[in-house]
C-alpha cells in the first residue's frame, strides 16, 4: 500500500483538473457574496446558488467591464483548479458579465479578453495605411452590394488603384474557413498594398464569422495592413480590434483606403504654385549674382585691357627703335642684289654691272654698279673739300 503526501494529492488533483477540457474553459452563473479586495487589486468572492457555493479569485481588477457588488447575479468565465497551499477548490475567473447576456456575447467577451492578453489588439503593432496604394485586396462576397459600393467609390475617388477580389462567404457555414483562405490567397499575391475586409450590417449571429479566433489570427498574419469594414456604426467584432484600422461601414473602409482625386488635384496645384514661387525667388537671386559677376568681369577685363595696351605700346616703341625703317628714316638705305635679294654689307659683294635694289625710308628704286671704291677714306675723298 502506497501512502501519499498531502502535496502529492493536491498536485495530482490539480493536474487532473487541468487536463479536463470542460473545467479549464467554462462559464458559471451565480450570485456574488463575500466580496473582498487585496492590496494588490485582486478580487476574492464566492459564487453561490440555492444548493452550493464556489470560491473565486479574479486577478487584475482593472480589466473588469463592471463594478462587482455583493448580491449581484453574474456569469463568470474561467477555470477550476486547486490552490495547493490550502487545498481549496477555486474558480480562477478572467471574465465577469451581468447575468442575462446571451452565450454568443459571452463567447465574444471571452475571446476578446484572451486575444487582448496575447497582444493582438496592441496599438503599437498596428500599421499605417499606405497613402497611395496600387493594389488593394478585397475580402468579401462576390455577389454582395458591398463589393459594388467599394468599386464605385474607388472609381470616383482614385481610379488608378487596382482591386483584387478574394471571394468568400461572409456568413453561415463556410464563412470562417472562406475568410481565412481569402487572406492566405492575398498573402501569396504579388504587390498587395492594403486589404479591405468588408460585410454589410447584420445581427450578432450573422456577423459571428468575424468573431472567430481563426479569422482574428488570419487578420493578424496579413502581410498588408487591413481595414475592417464590417457591419454598421454600432457593430463591433473581434476583426475590428485586430485590424490595423476600423471603419464604421464598408463604404467608409473604401474611403479610408484611397485619397480623393479632388484633394490630389488641389495638392498638386498648391505644390506647383509653391514650386513656381521658389524657382522665381531662386532665379531672382541668380540674376542678381549674374549681374554682380558681370560687373566684376567687365571691370577686370577693362583693367586687363588697359594694362595690356600700355605693355603693347611700350613694346611697340621698343620695336620701333630697333626697326630698320627707323634707321632708314635717319638717312640710311638698304641695298640688295636685284637677282638674289641678298643684303649687301660690304663692297666685295658687288661688281661692275651688278643690278641692285635700294630701299630708303619712303620707297625703293633700282640702280647698277658702274664702279666701286673700297675703304671709307676713298669714299670720303670723293666728296668736295668744303663738305669734309
Amino acid at each position: 500500500m502506497k501512502i501519499f503526501g498531502v502535496a502529492e494529492v493536491t498536485g495530482y488533483l490539480r493536474e487532473l483538473l487541468a487536463a479536463d477540457g470542460i473545467l479549464v474553459d467554462l462559464w458559471i452563473s451565480g450570485e456574488v457574496s463575500n466580496l473582498s479586495e487585496s492590496a494588490a487589486g485582486h478580487l476574492y468572492f464566492t459564487l453561490k446558488d440555492e444548493a452550493s457555493q464556489l470560491r473565486c479569485i479574479l486577478f487584475h481588477r482593472a480589466r473588469l467591464p463592471l463594478t462587482l457588488d455583493n448580491g449581484m447575479a453574474v456569469v463568470a468565465h474561467g477555470r477550476i483548479s486547486i490552490y495547493e497551499v490550502s487545498g481549496a477548490l477555486q474558480f480562477y475567473v478572467d471574465i465577469v458579465q451581468p447575468e442575462g447576456m446571451g452565450i454568443l456575447h459571452l463567447e465574444f467577451e471571452r475571446l476578446k479578453t484572451r486575444l487582448a492578453e496575447e497582444g493582438l489588439f496592441e496599438p503599437a503593432r498596428k500599421r499605417a495605411l499606405p497613402p497611395f496604394p496600387k493594389r488593394i485586396g478585397v475580402v468579401t462576397s462576390p455577389d454582395s452590394a458591398v463589393l459594388h459600393d467599394i468599386i464605385n467609390i474607388m472609381d470616383r475617388r482614385y481610379p488608378l488603384v487596382e482591386l483584387v477580389l478574394a471571394p468568400t462567404p461572409v456568413q453561415g457555414d463556410g464563412a470562417t474557413a472562406g475568410i481565412v483562405h481569402a487572406f492566405q490567397t492575398l498573402n501569396n499575391a504579388e504587390g498587395i498594398d492594403l486589404v479591405i475586409l468588408a460585410r454589410g450590417g447584420g445581427s450578432l449571429e450573422e456577423l459571428w464569422a468575424f468573431n472567430e479566433e481563426e479569422v482574428a489570427r488570419a487578420i493578424y498574419s496579413s502581410r498588408a495592413p487591413v481595414i475592417s469594414g464590417v457591419g454598421h456604426d454600432t457593430d463591433f467584432t473581434i476583426a475590428d480590434f485586430v485590424a490595423d484600422k476600423r471603419a464604421p461601414t464598408p463604404s467608409a473602409a473604401a474611403e479610408l483606403a484611397v485619397p480623393h482625386r479632388d484633394d490630389l488635384e488641389a495638392r498638386i496645384h498648391y505644390c506647383s504654385g509653391a514650386l513656381v514661387t521658389a524657382l522665381s525667388r531662386e532665379f531672382d537671386r541668380s540674376r542678381q549674382r549674374i549681374d554682380e559677376y558681370t560687373r566684376a568681369i567687365t571691370l577686370y577685363i577693362g583693367n586687363f585691357l588697359t594694362i595690356s595696351r600700355e605693355k603693347l605700346r611700350g613694346r611697340e616703341q621698343k620695336l620701333n627703335s630697333l626697326s630698320p625703317l627707323a634707321t632708314l628714316g635717319r638717312g640710311y638705305a638698304l641695298v640688295q642684289h636685284s637677282a638674289t635679294g641678298d643684303v649687301i654689307y660690304n663692297i666685295d659683294q658687288v661688281h661692275r654691272g651688278d643690278a641692285i635694289e635700294i630701299t630708303v625710308s619712303d620707297g625703293q628704286f633700282s640702280s647698277k654698279i658702274t664702279g666701286s671704291k673700297k675703304g671709307l677714306q676713298a669714299w670720303m675723298n670723293s666728296f668736295p673739300s668744303k663738305t669734309r
